[in-house]
């Protein structure tokens, strides 16, 4: 069980203020809900300190001032944390790159990833899979029209980073992210036929 001291409360507090502006895709929910979600995630699943203030951290950089809010993470909070939130951010450029360039480039990043990164990035991805199918449950596919990716683009990353987090799994996170992701497959008809066998 992670101790958790005065640092998780000043990241608490500090990715509160960075996000406080943002809502989630086409809703009013305070964009700090994903962020809480995913800690209680990383936290369920055994992670430690810096893994949890990764976590409240980890759209930051990549949605909040790039290096220069990089570089203020690893000031306040080490040079590990700041090396999750890296690995987990798409881009830290303005503009962004195209959307299949900066997601081809986070399934090799997760591939290739350490533990902590790995934690960090299937519960990030756990909690948007499930927030996608209790949508498409009230929406249908309407939900798609959300995505950059559209419906055919969603599922493919879905799908490409389950496979590439379940090659290594430490605490059993990308086995519920392989669950979800099959039943979003389910949901809308697309087959996934080389879903991996360790659900």
């Amino acid at each position: 069980m992670a101790d958790l001291s005065e640092r998780f409360e000043h990241a608490l507090c500090y990715a509160a203020q960075l996000h406080v502006k943002q809502r989630r895709k086409a809703s009013n929910v305070p964009y700090v809900a994903h962020l809480l979600s995913v800690t209680g995630l990383v936290l369920e699943y055994g992670g430690d300190e810096d893994e949890a203030i990764a976590a409240l951290l980890h759209d930051a950089a990549e949605d909040q001032g790039g290096e220069a809010t990089l570089a203020e993470i690893r000031n306040r909070f080490g040079a590990r944390v700041a090396e999750i939130v890296a690995a987990c951010s798409d881009t830290l450029d303005d503009p962004k790159p195209p959307w299949r360039e900066r997601k081809e480039q986070a399934i090799a990043t997760a591939r290739a990833a350490d533990p902590s990164v790995r934690l960090v990035m299937a519960a990030d991805k756990l909690h948007n899979a499930t927030s996608v199918l209790r949508e498409w449950r009230d929406v249908g596919d309407d939900v798609w029209q959300r995505f950059r990716g559209g419906r055919d683009g969603s599922l493919w990353y879905y799908r490409e980073m389950a496979v590439a987090l379940a090659s290594d799994d430490r605490t059993g996170v990308t086995r519920e992210l392989v669950r979800v992701v099959a039943e979003l497959h389910d949901v809308t008809g697309e087959p996934w036929p080389d879903r991996p066998e360790q659900i």
